[in-house]
């Protein structure tokens, strides 16, 4: 079966309003944003066209004017409108406020071991040369630039992220950072509850510390079975939510005492004590495993790592 079309490549020519395969482009006057949208077909589920929910690629080479748009809730782009919850809301404010310091962070508070985390994330992924790939709340990038690596120039990455100030971050980086292969990633700002992907689009997908962060988990499951082709799997990186009293209270009191103490030195308190009552409400192996059957997968298995404080659920469609 022939794969569905992919994804036009967004460019700006100055602030024309430009046309390709189908698909219309424009540029905001106030952002470094590309908007996309793609006409609808009416045919059945697998022919869903890409990116006919809201959606917008970055624009690597203007990475650094970063910009923020006006605050409602409503977000328009042709015919489709997305609502967003008010929880939502926070959450994304949240990821753009710490979107400045957070790799810094992550290496500190981690001692690097996040790195080694996410490769496993990425090789339990099974993603391999000439795939194409989805790296679901990409946040900065980390795992975006493992999957291109793995995947190659013949291959193709979709970063999705609901935060632009964590996409322009991660476009920056992909910059600074530049490897030939890095070419095949394109920056999305989407949701991860109404993926703007055809039915099994992808050959692999990835998830790392996002999946607890979104308020309609079972929601955000089935869409990454929908987008997944058969036989594929998710790996989806994460704290983990221990049963165990050490584990638990270990990570509690790493929390109180390391985490917060030390993101307040960047003026982040009251956003890193968000950890742990997110953790404190995620879901045990066992729930994401059952979770992960229940969304459509016919298999699930979550794998401890770091000493229990961290998890990986593999799945497959």
């Amino acid at each position: 079966m022939q794969r569905p079309r992919r994804l036009a490549a967004a460019r700006v020519e100055n602030s024309q309003i430009a046309s390709e395969a189908g698909a219309k482009e424009s540029i905001g006057h106030q952002s470094n944003l590309v908007v996309v949208t793609y006409p609808n077909h009416v045919a059945g589920a697998s022919q869903r066209t890409p990116m006919s929910t809201i959606a917008a690629a970055i624009s690597v080479t203007a990475a650094a004017a970063a910009s923020s748009h006006g605050g409602g809730r409503r977000h328009r782009c042709g015919s489709v409108a997305v609502r967003c919850s008010s929880a939502a809301d926070e959450r994304q404010a949240l990821f753009s406020r710490i979107a400045p310091v957070y790799d810094q962070l992550n290496d500190v508070l981690s001692l690097g071991q996040h790195r080694t985390w996410k490769r496993i994330c990425v090789s339990w992924s099974m993603a391999k040369r000439g795939d194409r790939v989805l790296d679901l709340c990409c946040g900065s990038g980390d795992l975006a630039f493992l999957l291109s690596q793995k995947v190659g120039i013949d291959g193709e990455v979709m970063a999705v992220d609901f935060s632009r100030q964590q996409l322009q971050t991660a476009a920056s980086r992909r910059d600074q950072r530049w490897k030939s292969c890095y070419k095949n990633i394109k920056w999305i700002v989407g949701d991860a509850l109404d993926l703007p992907f055809p039915d099994r689009y992808f050959d692999a997908v990835t998830v790392g510390y996002g999946l607890r962060n979104v308020v309609d988990k079972p929601k955000a499951m089935r869409e990454i079975c929908r987008v997944l082709q058969p036989g594929s799997r998710a790996s989806i990186l994460d704290f983990n939510k221990s049963s165990l009293f050490f584990t638990a209270s270990l990570q509690s009191w790493a929390i109180d005492n390391v985490v917060v103490p030390l993101a307040s030195s960047y003026g982040l308190t009251e956003e890193y004590k968000y950890l742990k009552s997110s953790i404190s409400e995620y879901l045990t192996g066992k729930e994401l495993e059952k979770l992960a059957k229940e969304a459509g997968f016919s298999s699930a298995k979550h794998y401890e790592l770091g000493g229990g404080l961290m998890g990986d659920l593999v799945v497959t469609r």
